[in-house]
C-alpha cells in the first residue's frame, strides 16, 4: 500500500524528479529547479492577484519503497470580502502530479486532497495544473492520467476553458517587411506583461501585440524561451495583414535579444459566462501554423467539484 503524508524537505529531490517529467511532456526541455518549486509552495508570486487570497497551504506526497510517485498542493482561500466571490472560502488542488504507472498511489493521494479539503470545511474544490513553468497550467492533453484521476474524483471540466498552446523557433519566423496598408505606423512601449508593438493609422491604434521575456529562472533552456502576451487587432481593419506585421516586429525584438523560442495561446472554447470567442480553432491553426508555430499541447481549465446547491462561476 502507498504511503501518503504531508511533504517533508528530504523529499524535495523527489518532488523535483516527478514534477519535471511532468513539464517536460508538455514543453520541450521545459524543467525547474528544486528551489523553484520549492519557493511556489510557500508562496506563488507568478499569481500575484490570486495568491494573497490563500490563508493556507499543505502539500502531500505519495511514496512507494520511499520514493515520492505522487503528489499535490492545496490551498485553502480566505473568506474575507478581500477574496474574490468565486474564491471565497473555497480549496484548489493547485497541481497534481503522478507517475501513470502507481495509479493506486496517484488515487491515495486525491484522497488524501479531497480529506484536506473537507476538513478546511470549504465550500468549493478547484483543481489544477499549475506547476511554476512557462505554458504548464490547466490539465494538459500530455496528462491523461491525470485528468482520469481528476474525473473518478468527482471533477469536471464542463463550462470551463479549453485553450491550445503554440511553440515556434523565432529563427524560422519571417521578417516583417513592408508595411501591409498605406499609414500604418509602429510604437514599441512598455505593456502591462511585457514589451508592447503598437499599429496607429494616424490618430488611432489598430492593433498591437506584446511578448513577454522570461526572466528569474536557473534553467538555461527556458531562458531561450519568450512568451506571447496579448495579440489583437481592431474588427474594421482584420484581415490586412496588421496582425502577422506586428507579430513578425515582435519576433526580431526577442531574436534581437537572444530569444530564440516563442510560446503562443488560443481559446478553443471559453468558460461559462465569457464572451464568445472570435475565431474558430481551426482557424487559429491555420494562422499560427502560417506563422511558423507548431500545436504542443491542448490544456482544459476550470476542474471544479461542485457540491450539492452551491451556485457559482468556474474561474477562467
Amino acid at each position: 500500500m502507498p504511503e501518503v503524508r504531508p511533504f517533508a524537505r528530504h523529499d524535495r529531490d523527489g518532488l523535483a524528479s516527478l514534477a519535471n517529467r511532468h513539464i517536460a511532456a508538455v514543453l520541450p526541455g521545459g524543467a525547474v529547479p528544486v528551489a523553484t518549486l520549492l519557493a511556489q509552495m510557500e508562496r506563488d508570486r507568478a499569481e500575484y492577484i490570486v495568491d494573497p487570497w490563500v490563508i493556507e497551504r499543505q502539500t502531500i506526497v505519495g511514496l512507494e519503497a520511499d520514493r515520492v510517485v505522487a503528489a499535490a498542493h492545496l490551498k485553502r482561500f480566505g473568506s474575507d470580502d478581500r477574496t474574490s466571490e468565486n474564491y471565497r472560502n473555497a480549496g484548489l488542488i493547485d497541481w497534481l502530479i503522478s507517475d501513470p504507472s502507481h495509479r493506486a498511489a496517484g488515487a491515495a493521494v486525491v484522497e488524501g486532497c479531497l480529506a484536506q479539503l473537507k476538513a478546511w470545511r470549504t465550500r468549493l474544490w478547484y483543481a489544477d495544473g499549475n506547476l511554476p513553468c512557462l505554458g504548464v497550467y490547466g490539465i494538459p492533453d500530455a496528462w491523461p492520467h491525470i485528468e482520469e484521476l481528476l474525473v473518478a474524483a468527482g471533477f469536471s471540466n464542463e463550462g470551463g476553458q479549453i485553450e491550445v498552446i503554440y511553440a515556434g523557433d523565432l529563427n524560422h519566423v519571417e521578417r516583417p517587411g513592408r508595411t501591409p496598408v498605406t499609414d500604418l505606423e509602429l510604437r514599441r512601449v512598455v505593456g502591462p506583461l511585457g514589451t508592447t508593438f503598437e499599429a496607429w493609422i494616424r490618430d488611432e491604434r489598430v492593433g498591437f501585440f506584446e511578448v513577454e521575456d522570461v526572466h528569474g529562472t536557473a534553467n538555461s533552456q527556458l531562458a531561450r524561451w519568450a512568451d506571447e502576451g496579448n495579440h489583437w487587432v481592431a474588427p474594421g481593419h482584420r484581415g490586412q495583414g496588421i496582425g502577422t506585421w506586428l507579430f513578425r516586429h515582435g519576433c526580431l525584438w526577442l531574436c534581437l535579444g537572444g530569444k530564440d523560442r516563442l510560446l503562443a495561446y488560443a481559446v478553443e472554447r471559453r468558460a461559462r459566462g465569457a464572451e464568445p470567442m472570435e475565431a474558430s480553432a481551426d482557424r487559429c491553426d491555420n494562422y499560427y501554423t502560417r506563422l511558423g508555430l507548431t500545436r504542443i499541447t491542448r490544456t482544459t481549465r476550470g476542474w471544479c467539484r461542485r457540491p450539492a446547491g452551491v451556485k457559482h462561476r468556474i474561474p477562467g
